[in-house]
């Protein structure tokens, strides 16, 4: 199998608050993730992280990825320099790399840690006429960016444009923030993901609604005491 996860931030002490995850201490919060990581992942599966995996140097995140099963490919974010470039740091990720595609049953991912609205392959669709690029993405967390994206994620699909064959298209936008507080630290698949994605994304949508069409900062702050909620709930 091939999962999917994001920011993860082992041994960030700020997070707590940043992300407003619910963890007495740092430890206490390293242990649940690495629960929640083994319960899901085999140790032949493949996990693509996307940024941010760690905030401590290089002797504390090898042992951090000594627990974690699976064979990891590590997509490098902003913060991931800390370990990287500790001489100490024993590197046993399959890749490290700052950008990746791949296939994944018949679809194509686009892997970066910073979202990209204008992606490779956007417009690609299938024999069935579906389209067939996702853009997974992380860095942003569930910071007010978040609900920039995704006020600009409807207006791309909603806007029409003149196509490259002639007649009208919106330009599409299947970008997922892979936010590892979104699958309560849980490594997902693809499809997954997807679905995820369209249950967060309709909340978020249907909060906005009911402000009028518009969210504000504080509106966004007490969201994000829900979601964890609704994170833990599996989105249901």
């Amino acid at each position: 199998m091939r999962y999917y996860i994001s920011d993860l931030h082992f041994y960030h002490r700020g997070i707590k608050e940043m992300d407003v995850r619910d963890f007495a201490t740092v430890f206490e919060m390293h242990e649940y993730m690495i629960e929640k990581w083994n319960a899901r992942v085999r140790k032949n599966d493949e996990v693509f992280i996307l940024g941010d995996l760690s905030f401590g140097n290089g002797v504390e995140t090898w042992e951090i990825m000594t627990k974690l099963n699976g064979k990891l490919t590590l997509i490098e974010g902003n913060h991931d320099g800390r370990f990287l470039d500790d001489k100490e740091f024993v590197d046993n990720f399959e890749n490290v790399l700052s950008y990746d595609e791949k296939k994944d049953d018949g679809r194509r991912v686009i892997l970066s840690h910073y979202p990209m609205p204008f992606y490779n392959h956007q417009f690609k669709r299938n024999n069935e006429d579906e389209l067939k690029t996702y853009m997974l993405y992380g860095h942003v967390h569930n910071t007010f960016d978040e609900y920039l994206l995704n006020r600009m994620i409807n207006e791309m699909k909603k806007l029409e444009r003149e196509s490259v064959g002639g007649g009208a298209e919106t330009t599409p936008a299947q970008l997922i923030n892979v936010f590892c507080v979104y699958s309560d630290y849980t490594p997902l698949t693809l499809d997954e993901w997807i679905e995820l994605d369209k249950k967060r994304r309709a909340w978020i949508n249907e909060e906005e609604a009911k402000k009028g069409g518009l969210l504000n900062y504080e509106d966004w702050k007490r969201m994000n005491a829900e979601m964890l909620i609704k994170a833990k709930e599996g989105w249901k």
